[in-house]
């Protein structure tokens, strides 16, 4: 699959039949739920870019301008001599600021979708010819290992505020293991969207030109195609709100009618109305993600907010 020899790639995705009872026993719970996980199939990668491009989605823009602004100080805080562990890696946009000055031993992209994960992975190593990168897709979300030997230190990168798709305890948990991956002398720098005016969280998730919403309906495509289902996607609709009680962004599909869907032998009844609760995007204050890193193992926090307090970037140490 790899045509450069700096270009790495390991597979280490599970069986689609394996993911087959975790989708099914979601589906079967009220209110019904599906992983976030399953939005990144090669066309959600796609739309999921298409969604950062939009107008209304703040977060990527301010985001990138806090890592291109910020970059040299990061850089300095990290050090030399290391591999960078991205999750989530997506098209690796963003680690293309960073890479430059950061001068990593070897970038080690983590992602759920293999192929879209492997052109990415190509696309960076033509770009970068000094740079070593080993690509391994693998549902990150769980416990796994790098699939590669190194000495080096470890830093993790978790860029556009994915940490705020766990629920707050599995975001506790997961900032653990990732403390548990890089050890006492590494570290992680996390993206956060932060608390702020419902109404911009609210037009974030809804933007005109409808992204969000056919990245929402696509999961039902997906399973469509990998598990036989038999979803009527035009008869469901995106929704997306934002529950200041739980302080996140709530994201469903909701079926326009009474009808029946079939997924690996089972006969799902949806009443008109009925939702499927398909991601959270849970956002903080600054005092809360302390509280998660120091809970995690982290000792040392350094903080970068844009003026306006819409986002924040933390590079998470010992």
């Amino acid at each position: 699959m790899n045509s450069l020899s700096t270009v790495h790639f390991y597979d280490r995705s599970v069986e689609i039949d394996d993911h087959g009872d975790e989708i099914l026993t979601g589906l079967l719970e009220k209110p019904r739920t599906l992983s976030p996980k399953f939005f990144y199939d090669e066309k959600g990668s796609e739309l999921f870019t298409e969604i950062t491009r939009q107008p209304e989605y703040y977060l990527t823009r301010v985001e990138t301008a806090l890592l291109r602004k910020h970059v040299d100080e990061i850089s300095e805080l990290i050090g030399e001599d290391f591999i960078l562990v991205e999750y989530g890696s997506g098209s690796s946009e963003k680690i293309r600021i960073l890479l430059d000055s950061l001068k990593p031993a070897i970038y080690a992209p983590l992602d759920i979708s293999g192929e879209y994960l492997a052109q990415a992975a190509q696309a960076l190593g033509r770009e970068f010819p000094w740079l070593e990168v080993h690509a391994t897709c693998v549902d990150f979300t769980g416990e796994f290992e790098l699939p590669f030997t190194s000495t080096k230190r470890r830093v993790s990168f978790f860029p556009g505020s994915s940490i705020g798709n766990f629920d707050r305890s599995e975001a506790q948990s997961f900032l653990g293991r990732i403390r548990n991956l890089v050890g006492d002398a590494g570290g992680l720098l996390l993206g956060v969207d932060m608390k702020k005016d419902p109404r911009i969280l609210n037009e974030a998730y809804n933007d005109r030109q409808g992204v969000t919403a056919a990245f929402n309906l696509n999961i039902l495509v997906h399973l469509n195609r990998e598990y036989g289902a038999d979803f009527n996607v035009e008869s469901f609709r995106h929704e997306a709100r934002y529950n200041e009680e739980e302080g996140c962004i709530q994201m469903f599909l909701k079926s326009e009618q009474d009808q029946r869907v079939n997924l690996m032998g089972t006969c799902l009844e949806f009443t008109q109305g009925e939702k499927i609760h398909t991601e959270n995007s849970h956002k903080y204050t600054v005092a809360e993600v302390e509280e998660m890193a120091n809970e995690a193992g982290f000792s040392k926090i350094r903080t970068w907010q844009d003026d306006q307090g819409l986002f924040g970037l933390f590079y998470l140490s010992n």
